[in-house]
């Protein structure tokens, strides 16, 4: 069973990797790979109560993220359709790509580590479509958005799933991981982004044109920057309500759009529906990419069959008893969180090393919050904020493999050279 279940990952891996030459879609390789994998795995366990509840709880967590991307898209549309993001646009004066890569590069590390590294990616590429027209410059910024969002996200208790799971089950503490994570975190964002600014001295911002980005519908200075100061305060306040309600993060961004929804419709109450549409939550949802939500389902399930199945668990079992060093395996598991998500990854590590012998704020569980956050942005599939970024910007996988993986790979270890460095040093 164990066989079949890695062949058929891989092959279904593959077909999303291979998206663009087969012109097959990535959504259908991941539920036709999430599907197949379960079959096996049911049919071969024999077990089906036991099946059952391990993918009801697959989709409970599948469904969390899934209703929380959702519910992000939404308020990230309902700011655009009342051109929200002008309140930021017009003050960005640069004319230059590799200025104006510095400037969205840090601003992205640092909201990523108060928001989470998810949703500041889908508000970072929205805002560079309303600031680049060529879309191989928008390619190159997303490549850079993936790489600090995720970097944000690695020092911050509340930026990245895998972080919060280790702050809520006790394996760090919030000042514990900001004092050691942070520098690593920005020495990986800041190699590709000296390199990647290198690349594009001298090249000038193509700003799209007004009469591209009409759409024929208007709205007040009022209206504009109530959705936008709205919109963002309420994807602000999420990892606040988490803290104090200790209910998942889906729960409050849905909170928050029925807040939003609420607004638009006592703002807009007296505009003909011809005016109104537009601007409502009703549409924005129309407007949400559904494909790129399906793609996450599959993958998301898919991956949770090797985590039911033990093959993940197995795999750090035997890291460990071959490779001996706590240094190494984790940078080993931040290197395949770029192809495997890094939640599973962290829990079996999590469920590996006991809290007794490896105590709060353990080296351990620090290096492995910076090489699991920061290792996903290798691969485009390995990481929500890739994944996201790749929906969005209809990123193809090599592309991202040739322009942006490698630049990735050398500031994860960068990063993770300045760690033990700092470790060394400061014990």
């Amino acid at each position: 069973m164990l066989t079949a279940l890695v062949l058929v990952f891989i092959v279904a891996y593959a077909a999303i990797a291979l998206e663009h030459p087969l012109k097959i879609n990535k959504s259908a390789s991941a539920l036709v790979g999430a599907g197949l994998l379960w079959t096996i795995y049911a049919m071969t366990t024999g077990d089906h109560h036991r099946v059952a509840e391990e993918l009801g709880e697959s989709l409970m967590g599948t469904a969390q993220i899934v209703f929380f991307l959702m519910g992000a898209m939404a308020i990230v549309e309902v700011v655009d359709a009342h051109n929200g993001f002008e309140v930021i646009t017009q003050r960005i004066r640069t004319t230059r790509l590799s200025s104006l890569m510095w400037l969205v590069g840090f601003v992205t590390f640092f909201l990523s580590s108060v928001l989470d590294n998810l949703t500041t990616t889908i508000v970072m590429i929205s805002l560079m479509r309303k600031l680049l027209a060529r879309h191989e410059d928008r390619l190159f910024f997303a490549g850079i958005i993936v790489i600090a969002a995720n970097a944000g996200g690695a020092w911050s208790p509340i930026g990245d799933v895998t972080t919060t799971m280790l702050w809520i089950d006790g394996q760090i503490t919030a000042l514990g991981i900001m004092k050691s994570v942070l520098l690593p975190s920005m020495v990986s964002l800041l190699v590709p982004l000296a390199i990647t600014a290198y690349v594009l001295r001298g090249q000038q911002v193509a700003s799209p044109s007004e009469a591209a980005g009409d759409t024929g519908v208007k709205s007040t200075a009022f209206e504009r920057n109530l959705m936008f100061f709205l919109g963002i305060g309420i994807l602000v306040a999420v990892p606040v309500f988490k803290t104090l309600t200790h209910l998942p993060p889906f729960m409050g961004i849905l909170f928050g759009l029925g807040i939003l929804w609420l607004v638009g419709d006592l703002v807009h109450r007296d505009k003909e529906d011809e005016f109104k549409h537009p601007l409502t939550l009703v549409h924005a949802l129309s407007r949400i990419d559904m494909s790129s939500l399906v793609f996450f389902v599959g993958i998301l399930l898919a991956v949770a069959t090797l985590e039911h199945a033990h093959i993940l668990g197995s795999l750090a079992t035997w890291l460990n008893d071959t490779v001996g060093r706590q240094d190494v395996i984790v940078l080993i598991i931040g290197v395949v969180s770029a192809v495997v998500d890094n939640v599973p990854l962290v829990a079996a590590a999590m469920g590996m090393y006991s809290l007794t012998a490896y105590p709060a704020d353990h080296f351990l569980w620090h290096f492995l919050a910076y090489c699991a956050g920061t290792g996903g942005s290798i691969l485009i599939i390995g990481s929500a904020a890739g994944v996201a970024a790749m929906g969005l910007e209809k990123i193809h996988f090599f592309w991202y493999v040739k322009r942006i993986s490698g630049l990735a790979l050398v500031g994860y270890f960068a990063g993770a050279g300045v760690f033990l460095l700092q470790r060394q040093l400061l014990g």
